[in-house]
């Protein structure tokens, strides 16, 4: 079945890789199935039923180990070769086999129920003339399907008809790009002239030619005809998989991409296996120990050929060899003999062990309250539980912005009218009082349109306004009429505004609760009621912004037949234009902006200009002629829009807050401590996200410069770099230097890695999407690397999720650091899954990010703790784990390898079977496991006090291939003192009465007595955190041995399995002799002796962080819980941009004569209500498009 199943995905793969362009047919199922296109069912799951047992065991036998234990269990099956029962071994492989496959299991079943939920969701789909129920799996691509408001879009559609006017429809994209704001679409108008009729509907014979499945967001070409006539398509009349419809009753679409071949399955990226370097570094000293295996087995066959040649003979008369069995098939059979005694290098239980120990640190993660946000109820999540101590490495941290530093949601802080300042207050002797979540609140009651969730402090600000101050009036008439702002009221006084981005929703927002309500608007007018009184403006015309302008106006007028321009924009492009007689008022706007963008807040300059009536009449006639001209209108309209915009009134200034979600700029800091550099990449314009920059103090006033890379050429992006890279090191050379290494199991695996270069001081890097493409590309990429990696901040604007990913590989390639991507939207998703740790935000901005990482939380200041406490702490326990696990099973094996020089070379064991069976599944299983989960060496406070603990995570100072041969010397010298110490003591010893105890068996009780007691002293010398589990652990241990030891061999079991426990009465024997106690006392005393003479030396000469850390713990009290502060008051010299996030031309749409052609509607439940949202406690105002209480009741 799986090879079938094999062959159908490389047979489907095969053809989308062939497809070049997709042509399909409206309500043509025979002709669109022809084509052999993917349906709209999606599948996860790597198993089913059939295929599951014999899959999972051909992946697990892929680990080299599995496969090496399965071998060694046939060989113990070999009377000839085996000196130990098959149990030994088939036990413990099971164990695994049994573990992990119970693990995939779990994972695969809960894929397969979130496959089975999406895919049998219903929608209507148009069949045969009528509307239908259908699940999503069986829709298929051009079906033309019917959606209802607050209903997921089914599969990528083309829009054909709409409930709203000029067919638009409203949806919520923050599955795909974890914006809330609501983007609109529009359908062609010879498909929005169907409407809702199914008769209509169901004789559409439209072809469709496009692009074939692809996972640019942003972008859609393709062609639709009707009745002969061809009409262009582009991302506008697309409605995308995982988005949301909004504020839209209906809507009709046709299926282009189904399942599999829509953009957000596209840009799910190639789910790959993710291992932790750890894993590496274990595959390769797995490897080495193989060759040391083979090695030591090697030295005792030869020891084993020479004794049967020059002693063996002698004691064939005792022990007659078999038939045909000579001198060189002895040392043969001696070899893999030594083979299955000395495996316990490479013990099974190391896996088993590290399963436990990473399922249990991620327990841990899932349990922690204090990554538990209970505003949603949404507890941190391990979804991955192989890569904890990974956490405890990262270097480089990729985030995005939007809803995973800031909350997008737009807040209206503060401003500045005619040369005063509102938003702060002050207390009677001047000074500013913090504001909090108890200062009073401005009583907007009197107001009866005002916003509820709208919160200002500044009751100064209303009074003057109440006040009928003329340009404190002028300040609000503009925000609300400037603006392409749409309002939509359900009920009488129920206003609700879609606004293409929150920050212009604020403002609009802002003015309605000071009393300047935006009520309605047609194509030519707009109507607001001024402080109670209603007050229709005549649009004449709107100035739409762009990228280049930075401002837009709107020139309107009044019912007494004043003509105004109003405007509003970028503080920097309004003074250009001001009027002579502002230069004053511009002064002591631009303190108030340097404050505001000290803050972090995105300011906005408003201003104003009276118009001429015979020149606006002139002026309208040229803009309608520049506005129809085939060529070069672009060109006219701006020189038209220059020539009007000039002599402007300054009114002032507003300053809004992108606000930024809890506790970001203190982890941003606390994370830059630990020497983790983090990277933004955004989808979002240059400006919002410098912004967001500072607001973070990612990016500072004291750095030395923030480069900008924005050229639109190779060569140009190649010089910007350069040049920034020659003034932060100007001693570096031209070329990189780039190191080839082997790295990889077998040394297979090439490597190239780019040294670090230290900048002269602290610098910042912020390159635009279209200069990264270049940038990006094979010839420039080092360039960029070497760039990027000596400023303290990178922010990449505006990216493609392709060009996402492509940052995180160019690090992870040239870097060979630790990687983490943290996100919250689809976009990310390709980055999540190109790091080594991807992490998700979860929350109101969709899942499609959470369902791709590998870990998830509600907050971003929740990533310091995983980290800095959980991460640290999971590096330090498996580090830990693997020293003193390697430690005990070397020297377990090494008395071995000494005893065969005794013994003949016959692969005879030192110790007990039994002994042998359960020393590591029993003896030695549960403190070491206790040690691994409980292990701490400083508490989180501490950690959280002294970030610096983390760099030895990064450094891999814990373990390493050094520490692993140090490992293996300090196992080497202990199984000397294990072997010769009580082989000397009992050579010639005899008992109290007499009789000799120099046996083999009671060496053997002696030895692995002694063993037990050094490997659980070494277990107490590793241990800084002990706890009541650690304590019955190591002891119960030590009992236990000392409890199944005298029953093993006791008269009783003897009696009972004669051939199964030959040790009768051994132990009985020789432990209540003294002087086998004190060789125990001296074996364990010189064994551990010199570890802890080391340990000291080492703590005098060279304390490390940790060391010094812990002292200082033990003099000082427990440091406090950080507190929240409050972000500091400075002043700066660069201006917050206004971003205009919404789409160029919509000012066009707005003033569109088919604006008032509206279908009759059903009623419709109201979308916003009055409720007070739970995110909007104990905040200043805040905007949202969309209000939490129906995004909840979205299905």
């Amino acid at each position: 079945m799986g090879s079938v199943l094999s062959y159908f995905d490389g047979f489907f793969g095969h053809k989308k890789k062939e497809e070049e362009e997709r042509r399909l047919r409206a309500n043509d199922r025979p002709f669109n199935l022809s084509c052999h296109y993917a349906n709209n069912a999606i599948k996860t799951s790597k198993y089913n039923i059939f295929t599951f047992l014999p899959l999972n065991l051909f992946e697990q036998f892929r680990r080299l180990a599995n496969t090496y234990f399965l071998f060694l269990l046939i060989l113990q099956l070999i009377p000839q070769v085996s000196s130990l029962s098959w149990f030994t071994t088939a036990v413990p492989l099971v164990l695994v086999l049994t573990m992990t496959a119970v693990k995939d299991a779990t994972d695969d079943i809960n894929r397969h129920k979130s496959d089975k939920q999406v895919n049998n969701r219903m929608v209507d789909v148009l069949i045969n003339g009528e509307l239908k129920k259908e699940k999503w799996m069986n829709v298929q691509v051009g079906d033309v399907v019917q959606l209802e408001n607050n209903e997921f879009v089914t599969a990528d559609l083309l829009l054909l008809s709409s409930s709203e006017p000029l067919n638009l429809v409203y949806v919520e994209t923050a599955e795909l790009d974890g914006e809330t704001n609501l983007k609109v679409k529009q359908a062609l108008t010879v498909t929005g002239e169907m409407g809702d009729c199914i008769q209509v509907l169901a004789g559409f014979k439209g072809e469709v030619q496009c692009e074939p499945p692809n996972n640019r967001l942003d972008k859609f070409k393709g062609t639709l005809t009707v009745n002969g006539e061809k009409y262009g398509l582009d991302n506008d009349k697309v409605l995308l998989r995982g988005c949301t419809l909004r504020n839209t009753e209906w809507c009709f679409g046709l299926v282009i991409f189904g399942g599999p071949d829509t953009k957000l399955m596209q840009n799910s990226g190639k789910t790959t296996f993710k291992r932790t370097s750890i894993d590496h570094l274990m595959n390769v000293l797995v490897l080495c120990i193989f060759g040391f295996l083979a090695i030591m087995c090697s030295i005792l066959a030869i020891g084993n050929a020479i004794w049967e040649m020059t002693d063996g003979s002698v004691f064939t008369e005792f022990l007659p060899r078999e038939p045909g069995i000579g001198t060189s098939l002895s040392s043969f059979l001696s070899f893999w003999s030594y083979v299955i005694v000395l495996n316990t290098v490479v013990p099974i239980s190391l896996y088993v062990s590290v399963e436990i120990i990473r399922l249990g640190n991620s327990f841990f993660i899932d349990w922690d309250r204090k990554m538990y946000y209970p505003k949603n109820d949404t507890p941190a999540q391990a979804r991955t539980t192989t890569l904890n101590e990974e956490l405890g490495q990262i270097k480089y941290i990729f985030s995005d912005k939007t809803g995973t530093l800031t909350q997008n949601i737009m807040t209206f802080n503060k401003c500045s009218i005619n040369g005063k300042a509102y938003g702060e207050i002050y207390d009677f002797s001047g000074q500013r009082v913090e504001i909090t979540e108890k200062t009073e609140k401005v009583d907007f009651s009197w107001n009866p349109l005002a916003d509820p969730k709208f919160v200002f402090h500044d009751g100064s600000l209303l009074e003057t306004v109440r006040g009928r101050n003329p340009e404190a009036q002028a300040f609000f008439r503009l925000l609300a009429l400037c603006h392409t702002v749409m309002p939509e009221e359900k009920k009488e006084g129920e206003l609700n505004y879609q606004a293409q981005s929150p920050d212009e929703g604020a403002l609009v927002t802002a003015a309605r609760n000071f009393g300047f309500v935006f009520r309605s608007r047609t194509p030519e007018t707009i109507t607001v009621m001024e402080m109670g009184r209603k007050v229709v403006y005549e649009l004449l015309a709107i100035l739409d912004f762009n990228n280049v302008r930075k401002r837009m106006s709107v020139i309107v007028c009044s019912p007494e037949g004043k003509l105004t321009l109003y405007c509003k924009g970028a503080d920097t492009i309004i003074y250009e234009r001001l009027h002579p007689s502002c230069d004053r008022l511009m002064k002591v706007t631009t303190g108030h902006l340097n404050e505001y963008a000290g803050d972090g807040l995105r300011t906005l300059a408003l201003a104003y200009k009276d118009l001429d009536k015979h020149y606006t009449q002139e002026w309208r006639q040229r803009h309608h002629d520049a506005s129809t001209a085939i060529e070069g209108r672009e060109e006219r309209l701006d020189q038209l829009y220059e020539e009007i915009e000039t002599d402007l009134i300054l009114l002032g200034a507003t300053a809004v807050e992108d606000k930024l979600q809890d506790g970001v700029p203190q982890t941003i800091e606390q994370l830059a401590k630990a020497d983790i550099k983090i990277w933004v990449l955004t989808g979002d314009k240059q400006e919002t996200a410098e912004n967001i920059g500072y607001s973070c103090n990612m990016l500072r006033e004291e750095m030395g410069e923030v480069f900008i890379v924005s050229a639109n050429t190779a060569g140009e992006v190649r010089e910007e770099l350069q040049n920034a890279r020659r003034k932060m090191c100007p001693e570096a050379t031209e070329e990189p230097s780039v190191i080839t290494a082997r790295s990889g199991l077998f040394w297979l695996q090439k490597t190239e890695s780019v040294q670090d270069e230290k900048a002269n001081g602290e610098y910042a890097l912020i390159i635009n999407g279209h200069s990264l493409a270049f940038a990006l590309a094979k010839d420039l990429e080092l360039e960029l690397l070497r760039t990027a990696c000596m400023c303290q901040t990178v922010i990449c604007c505006r990216v493609t999720p392709l060009q996402k990913a492509q940052v995180v590989q160019l690090v992870k390639k040239y870097k060979q650091a630790v990687t983490l991507a943290i996100g919250d939207g689809a976009n990310d998703v390709s980055m999540i899954k190109a790091a080594h740790i991807g992490v998700g935000i979860s929350g109101q901005e969709g899942m499609q990010a959470v369902l791709s990482s590998d870990f998830s939380f509600a907050q971003f200041r929740y990533l310091q703790r995983l980290l800095l406490v959980h991460g640290r702490w999971s590096y330090l326990r498996m580090c830990k784990f693997l020293k003193y696990f390697f430690y005990k099973n070397f020297t377990f094996a090494f008395v071995h390898f000494w005893y065969a020089f005794f013994c003949g070379f016959s692969a005879q064991t030192v110790y007990d079977e039994w002994f042998i069976t359960i020393y590591n599944l029993v003896y030695t299983a549960l403190p070491v496991l206790s040690l691994s989960l409980f292990e701490q060496d400083v508490n989180d406070r501490w950690s959280f006090q002294y970030p610096q603990l983390y760099a030895p995570g990064q450094l891999n100072q814990y373990f390493s291939k050094k520490a692993f041969v140090l490992c293996m010397i300090h196992s080497c010298y202990s199984s000397l003192m294990l072997f010769f110490i009580p082989w000397a003591a009992m050579q010639d010893t005899v008992r109290d009465d007499g009789k000799d105890i120099a046996d083999y068996q009671s060496f053997a009780v002696l030895a692995q007595t002694c063993l037990l007691i050094v490997v659980s002293t070494q277990m107490g010398l590793d241990t800084y955190y002990w706890t009541s589990l650690n304590q019955f652990f190591v002891w119960g241990s030590l009992a236990a041995y000392f409890a199944i030891t005298f029953t093993m061999e006791s008269n009783g079991m003897y009696y009972i399995f004669i051939s199964s426990f030959p040790f009768i009465g051994t132990s009985r024997n020789s432990l209540n002799q003294p002087n086998v106690w004190l060789t125990i006392f001296l074996t364990c005393l010189l064994c551990v002796l010199p570890v802890v003479a080391y340990r000291f030396i080492l703590l005098q000469i060279k304390p490390t962080i940790n060391d010094k850390v812990r002292y200082k713990m033990r003099k000082e009290a427990l440091p406090a819980p950080a507190l929240h502060r409050a972000r500091p008051q400075r002043f700066s010299t660069r201006r917050s941009g206004y971003a205009f996030s919404h789409s160029q031309g919509y000012g066009d749409l707005v003033t569109s004569q088919r604006f008032l052609v509206k279908r009759p509607l059903k009623s419709r439940p109201a979308l916003f209500t009055q409720t007070e949202s739970p995110l909007a406690e104990n905040q200043p105002q805040h905007y949202r498009t969309i209000n939490e209480d129906a995004e909840t009741q979205s299905p």
